[in-house]
């Protein structure tokens, strides 16, 4: 039983995106059980309901679909602000989990931090801590081992080290944040059939079997069974080889509902499993269901942190 609430930094993320109206509508919508800092720009955090409030400067409107130049650079260098303020929070202890607002990427970027995504902009605030990116939408749960890269150089990305590296992260949380003592994990094969003993490919049979091995892992298995087994709750967590094929199966499993978690760091980080929405920012029609999950998740996994 844990000694006292569960405390979470939130960011707003982009603040020309949906990420400042689906944060208030997703604390608004039934009591968390955590107390919320909300980290964001200063005219967008108020009446946003929280325990208490960080503003890191204003932010003062705009077009959400102001391409670029100056005001997507503003929107990156306030998103990151918030970003590196709920990591500092974290690390002195004053909270137990962060969650985030979605990001442009593209506004990263433009401000001057050219990380492929939040994952990586995580891992270089925290010491260049080695992280993986988990998708979580109810009993699924997918890591990915290669993340923001074209298809076409997956196989070469590829390789046993790395594969076991992310397992090796995967089974550490699953059992400090989950608390599972023996964590069962799957890897899902890169090509057709597993490569069908090479007709279709040899890399799963040279190189993710190996890593399959000493993970103690299943597989490499075919990417059309292994997320059904893992939703019938045959395995805790899958390896995904490449983003698209793990990232359909956590849309396909709980649209609206999944939930991007950052394995590795010294704290739980969540975030919805979507993007800025620029298109539909301001008609009521963005669904905070996504990051009502990364909260209540981020609050689940601090609290079995404490106790």
């Amino acid at each position: 039983m844990a000694s006292r609430r569960p405390r979470l930094a939130v960011t707003l993320g982009d603040p020309r995106g949906i990420g400042p109206e689906v944060v208030a509508r997703a604390l608004g919508a039934a009591p968390l059980g955590a107390d919320v800092v909300l980290v964001g720009p200063d005219d967008q955090v108020g009446g946003i309901p929280a325990r208490s409030r960080l503003g890191v400067g204003v932010w003062g409107g705009g077009a959400p679909k102001d391409a670029g130049g100056e005001r997507a650079k503003e929107a990156g260098l306030i998103a990151v602000r918030a970003i590196e303020r709920a990591v500092w929070l974290a690390r002195a202890g004053d909270v137990d989990a962060v969650v985030t607002g979605p990001v442009e990427k593209r506004a990263l970027h433009l401000a001057g931090y050219r990380f492929p995504g939040v994952t990586e902009l995580l891992s270089h605030l925290t010491g260049n801590t080695p992280t993986a990116m988990m998708l979580a939408a109810g009993r699924l749960r997918v890591v990915l081992v290669t993340t923001h890269i074209p298809l076409r150089d997956v196989p070469g990305r590829l390789t046993t080290e790395g594969i076991v590296a992310t397992g090796r992260i995967t089974a550490t949380a699953l059992t400090r944040w989950w608390g599972m003592s023996s964590p069962r994990i799957a890897l899902c094969a890169l090509n057709p059939h597993a490569g069908e003993g090479g007709l279709f490919g040899d890399e799963d049979d040279r190189v993710l079997r190996p890593a399959a091995e000493q993970l103690g892992a299943a597989g490499p298995l075919p990417a059309d069974t292994v997320f059904v087994r893992a939703l019938r709750g045959e395995f805790d967590a899958v390896l995904a080889p490449y983003h698209d094929v793990g990232m359909t199966a956590v849309k396909v499993a709980g649209f609206g509902t999944g939930v991007n978690v950052t394995l590795g760091l010294p704290f739980p980080r969540t975030a919805p499993d979507h993007g800025t929405a620029f298109d539909i920012v301001g008609k009521g029609v963005a669904d905070p269901g996504s990051m009502r999950s990364a909260l209540e998740l981020a609050a689940t996994l601090a609290e079995r942190n404490l106790a």
